[in-house]
């Protein structure tokens, strides 16, 4: 190569090539067939409840019992599928729903579903689903390369977008021909299908399987990784930016297309498909989007896409527009998405990330459901026009602010387990559940050196909140002021020993790394134990 030959950017991973992995296809596939089969379900459940006295009512309470358990079950959920082997969890959780699958077949088939057990039966299938989540997305980074993760993620967003417009159509059509018993038998019967496909996969075994996490701690374990991760605040926070005004085109779309645009069923379809169209297409284009552009510039492009494309469908009441508006929102709602989603598979370490996936969760979930409230309220006050444009500007400004918030890019970061800190020995060994532990490390630090190694600490700080420190403080010796002395505490020594047992990253030790590098020689490391009488 010549030296002003222009360099250009290595080939992005094809959009299909984690399909290639033999183990990710047959589980994509399993997904996408419940997916399907969830959608279904909906509009089985929905169609049995239009002739009961208050349908208007129990008809909007079908997607209320599917969505809510994700709220209330996302961080329970999250904490099980990083405390169990993920694999054994998700088998269990598919044989419950494929039991509540055959109950609502058999009961509906004889006649015996009146609406409230409709609506329980919905509601357990809504925890099954949120049981399933958080432990899907964190299985996911162990069947691809991290480099194909991107891809991975978009191929989730595509079975989403494809099971909406797919589910929705099938189901209306098998209502029709053979009655709603035979759409809850498809339905039961695509988890069985996932049941037998993870049974023939062989996960790897997780880390820290000889001593699981205790659920409540786990669940605080989580919760305070998120709170002390700048990366994983930011990332939910361009989420919520996004979701919360995109939500008023799939909430009211139904609206725009009998109202405005006067369609029937067919035409609604027509607009849900032209949404999938686009989501399909943009699978094909995002690898080389990325390839040009940063995560943020692809958040503000997208973000201007789909605001557009929210007062195109506000204001123009003419079907061809609408629905060829829609393309690029279909686009631009899996770039978002499948970016957001990425970036924290991407970022966040193994034992912890069923739970940090799970925050994603909420924020996807609560946005939606959130977002279609504010959004129907603004409409029935005002009207669709009023509401689309509203939507349209909030997502317009929502997106310019990703010049003061930018997503960052986590592609380069070691998010690999570091076990770098020497095994601690006591006399005697301590009982694990043993607490709280007070951790000191004493840092002899030259003069010159000083403000450099404060700085250098923040970053040490956050690790050791991330991992497992409940308070943290660094001290100038009062005695020896060439001496820093760090000072956290655990809630015990089990949490302490995680810390030394996997719970670092590669960016942690090096992170660690640069602190010591402006010492002056090897810290010493002294464990306090709490002191009991006699």
């Amino acid at each position: 190569m010549s030296a002003t030959e222009p360099v250009r950017p290595a080939a992005p991973p094809s959009a299909w090539a984690p399909l290639r992995v033999t183990a990710f296809r047959s589980l994509w596939l399993a997904v996408l067939g419940s997916n399907i089969g969830a959608w279904m379900q909906t509009v089985g459940a929905q169609w049995l409840l239009v002739d009961e006295p208050g349908a208007t009512t129990l008809v909007a309470l079908v997607q209320t019992a599917s969505m809510l358990p994700v709220l209330l079950l996302a961080l329970p959920a999250g904490a099980l599928a990083d405390t169990f082997d993920r694999r054994r969890l998700l088998i269990a959780v598919q044989a419950f729903l494929f039991v509540v699958g055959v109950a609502l077949t058999a009961l509906t088939a004889a006649g015996r579903m009146p609406p409230a057990l409709l609506l329980g039966l919905t509601f357990a299938l809504g925890v099954g689903q949120a049981l399933t989540l958080p432990a899907w997305q964190a299985v996911i980074p162990e069947l691809v390369p991290r480099p194909q993760l991107q891809s991975a993620s978009a191929l989730g967003s595509i079975s989403i977008n494809l099971a909406r417009a797919v589910g929705p159509a099938i189901a209306g059509v098998l209502v029709a021909r053979a009655g709603v018993a035979v759409v809850f038998a498809v339905n039961a019967a695509s988890f069985l299908v996932f049941t037998l496909v993870l049974l023939r996969w062989r996960a790897p075994r997780q880390a820290g399987g000889d001593h699981p996490e205790r659920f409540l701690a786990a669940l605080r374990a989580g919760g305070r990784y998120v709170r002390h991760s700048p990366v994983v605040r930011r990332i939910l926070l361009r989420a919520t930016l996004f979701i919360v005004p995109g939500t008023a085109l799939w909430a009211l779309l139904p609206l725009i297309a009998s109202v405005r645009l006067g369609l029937g069923s067919s035409g609604y379809g027509l607009l849900l498909a032209a949404l999938g169209v686009g989501a399909v297409a943009g699978a094909f284009v995002l690898p080389r989007l990325r390839a040009w552009l940063s995560a943020s510039q692809l958040l503000l492009a997208a973000g201007l896409v789909f605001g557009a494309a929210l007062l195109v469908v506000g204001a123009v009441p003419r079907p061809l527009p609408v629905t060829v508006a829609l393309v690029p929102a279909g686009m631009a709602w899996l770039t978002v998405l499948s970016s957001v989603n990425a970036s924290m598979q991407l970022f966040l370490p193994g034992w912890v990330r069923a739970r940090g996936m799970s925050m994603w969760q909420i924020v996807f979930a609560g946005g939606q459901a959130l977002g279609a409230l504010a959004w129907g309220a603004l409409a029935q006050a005002t009207d669709l026009v009023v509401a689309h444009v509203a939507a349209g500007a909030l997502m317009l400004v929502g997106a310019a602010t990703v010049r003061w918030w930018p997503l960052r890019e986590v592609g380069h970061l070691d998010r690999a387990p570091a076990v770098y800190w020497p095994e601690p020995h006591l006399t005697p060994d301590p009982d694990r559940r043993l607490g709280p532990v007070l951790v000191t490390v004493t840092y002899p630090v030259r003069p010159e050196r000083e403000a450099e190694f404060v700085a250098a600490m923040q970053f040490v700080r956050r690790s050791r909140q991330r991992t497992g420190a409940t308070h943290w403080g660094l001290y100038r010796s009062g005695e020896r002021p060439d001496r820093f002395v760090e000072v956290y505490r655990v809630s015990s020594w089990d949490e302490h020993l995680r810390q030394h047992g996997g719970r670092m990253t590669g960016a942690d030790q090096a992170a660690e790394e640069r602190a010591r590098a402006l010492a002056d020689g090897e810290p010493e490391v002294t464990h306090l134990l709490p002191a009991r009488p006699g």
